[in-house]
């Protein structure tokens, strides 16, 4: 991946538990994951694989039986698992930012949209007249029609889409080194998603942040993103280029995943292909292979050793004993 000599966020070997009357969910496990300086890194995988708690973990907001268990979250050379609560605090809407899936309950209901994008830059310099003028001007930049008149107005005024824009702008108010966008364009239909998707390259190239872009939409994320991370039941099992991960998926799970996007189905049908199976208990974790008891390519090597991760081509790597015999020698 460019940049990644001197990447803005890298995360190695993370692995976070939830503690629960049945025994701890083993959420994520041994996660490494690099988000270069000024590109946007994709994070796709079904649900339930733990994509978003990914976001929640890197910006340390988790639920009270969360438990970071090892690894590192290393933020512009900081570790921020071993980071304070007031240090997190700190840099939370100023070194980075989080764009949450539901803009409703992302905004406060019973404040004005002008309030609450004044209060986010709190730590900025400059008056009152100043910081709304700042929120005026990112209004206008997301496409909000009239922006003085709409800093007065309600979140239940707006459309969803537009709800996602004021969520866009105050997120980039800050002017943040890392954004983390947690399937943003969810509940929005697939118009307003393509104008969010164009909206976040263009105020990316202008701003020169880094986004991690949580997504289970594979044409988004091949619009979107640069590099893209596929995860399974809490595991990263492929990562690389997007154009090596979409032209060349090294995992079959990877593979599966592609076959199911309705946007490469060329004949017209009824029924939409599914990967059979279901992901594996979190707490009683199979050993071998995470993703055994669905691969239709599985044998015994996989029931017995987790595999490890292999050079599928220059920054793509992939987690799977059948790349064993096909692995490239390095350059």
């Amino acid at each position: 991946m460019a940049g990644a000599a001197d990447p803005l966020l890298d995360i190695r070997d993370l692995s976070l538990d939830f503690a629960s009357p049945g025994g701890a969910l083993h959420a994520l496990r041994d996660i490494d994951v690099t988000v270069p300086r000024g590109r946007i890194v994709g994070v796709v995988g079904e649900s339930g694989c733990g994509k978003s708690t990914l976001a929640s973990t890197i910006i340390r907001l988790l639920a009270a039986n969360a438990r970071i268990v090892s690894g590192e979250i290393l933020f512009e050379g900081e570790d921020l698992a071993k980071a304070s609560e007031h240090r997190m605090r700190e840099l939370r809407g100023a070194r980075m930012s989080m764009i949450f899936q539901d803009p409703m309950t992302a905004l406060n209901p019973v404040r004005a949209i002008g309030e609450q994008m004044i209060d986010i830059q709190h730590r900025l310099p400059g008056s009152t007249a100043d910081k709304r003028r700042r929120a005026r001007d990112m209004l206008a930049t997301v496409g909000i029609p009239d922006p003085d008149n709409r800093l007065t107005a309600y979140p239940h005024q707006f459309s969803g889409g537009m709800r996602q824009r004021i969520c866009i702008a105050m997120a980039l108010l800050v002017e943040p080194a890392l954004i983390l966008a947690d399937e943003p364009t969810t509940a929005l239909d697939a118009t307003l998603e393509v104008q969010i998707v164009d909206l976040l390259k263009e105020l990316q190239r202008e701003q020169g942040c880094s986004i991690l872009f949580v997504s289970h939409h594979l044409g988004t994320v091949t619009e979107l993103c640069d590099d893209v991370v596929v995860m399974y039941a809490g595991e990263v099992v492929e990562a690389g280029s997007v154009r090596e991960i979409f032209h060349n998926p090294g995992h079959p799970y990877t593979q599966a995943l592609l076959r199911c996007d309705p946007g490469r189905i060329r004949e017209a049908t009824r029924q939409l292909p599914t990967i059979p199976g279901a992901l594996p208990d979190l707490a009683d974790l199979p050993r071998g292979c995470i993703f055994q008891n669905r691969c239709p390519q599985a044998h015994d090597r996989c029931a017995r050793e987790a595999p490890p991760r292999h050079r599928v081509a220059e920054g793509h790597t992939a987690s799977c004993h059948l790349l064993e015999q096909t692995e490239e020698a390095p350059a």
